[in-house]
């Protein structure tokens, strides 16, 4: 059974389906953009009915939870720090930390600035960000299909057309994938989640730091030192596979599954391998 609890990190409130037993090893699942923690509800049982503890947050910005109103409130070191907040609410010490889009590359800087507190971690298809970066400057294929980042950048404009087209931009979305990806009753929950007060500025406001940031890196050792499983579905028409064997070169364990007939919408299309993935690779920390 999934419960929903409100839970106070990092300054924020984020709204936070749990399950499974509250002494069971703690796995947290952070979803990407545009969704929220019902990006991975058909995961959380067989987490679940396996022993583990499951926290899936709508992160910041999200769905139920706070949405701060300033672009510095996103910035990826702030976000990491939710999740380090819902690791120590818990008691915990570590959790395996897995993320899809915007929520790997969150779960990547927490593996980076935080390593003592990520047990393990899987990626669904978005690069290391030293890797995102480098291509996003040289490879202008890469920046093509990265758009949209750019527009993001517009202040209140892409707030205002996304609200006018909301439909449409779902529709969009869902073309992005196989048509099995979404059901039917999931429009009615994108949309009502899109129309929540700040709920696109802070959806945008990801982006805006995000940008923000990449012109000034901070220093940091780029290694990843957690045991990291990366899940690529070679579809993607959002970001290259030619990302992913540079990203994997900077853990010190690192494996990558491939998925020949995924898209960016791995984690819907490939419910049942990608949860065998998961409890074959969570078992063999054990």
């Amino acid at each position: 059974m999934i419960e929903h609890q409100h839970l106070h990190t990092n300054g924020v409130t984020l709204r936070v389906a749990t399950a499974g037993p509250t002494d069971g090893p703690l796995v947290i699942l952070l979803h990407g953009f545009p969704e929220g923690w019902f990006a991975w509800r058909d995961y959380v049982p067989a987490l679940a009915e396996a022993g583990y503890r499951v926290l899936v947050p709508d992160q910041r910005g999200y769905g139920d939870s706070d949405k701060p109103s300033k672009v510095e409130d996103y910035r990826i070191d702030v976000l990491a720090e939710d999740v380090v907040g819902l690791v120590e609410g818990a008691g915990r010490e570590r959790a395996t930390i897995v993320g899809h889009d915007w929520g790997a590359a969150v779960a990547w800087w927490t593996a980076l600035r935080h390593p003592d507190r990520v047990e393990r971690m899987v990626i669904l298809n978005v690069p290391h960000p030293w890797v995102m970066r480098d291509f996003l400057l040289k490879s202008p294929k890469q920046l093509l299909k990265s758009w949209y980042m750019i527009f993001f950048q517009l202040p209140a404009f892409p707030e205002w057309a996304w609200n006018k087209r909301a439909k449409k931009v779902y529709e969009g979305i869902v073309a992005l994938g196989r048509p099995d990806a979404f059901a039917p009753e999931d429009e009615a929950r994108y949309l009502e989640a899109w129309s929540r007060p700040g709920a696109l500025r802070g959806m945008m406001n990801w982006y805006r730091a995000a940008i923000r940031e990449a012109l000034s890196p901070p220093e940091i050792d780029p290694r990843i030192r957690p045991p990291t499983l990366v899940l690529w579905g070679r579809k993607d028409s959002i970001l290259g596979e030619e990302m992913v064997e540079p990203s994997v070169a900077h853990c010190d364990d690192g494996r990558i599954v491939w998925f020949d007939d995924a898209t960016h919408w791995i984690n819907h299309e490939e419910r049942p391998k990608i949860t065998a993935e998961l409890l074959a690779f969570l078992a063999s920390g054990d």
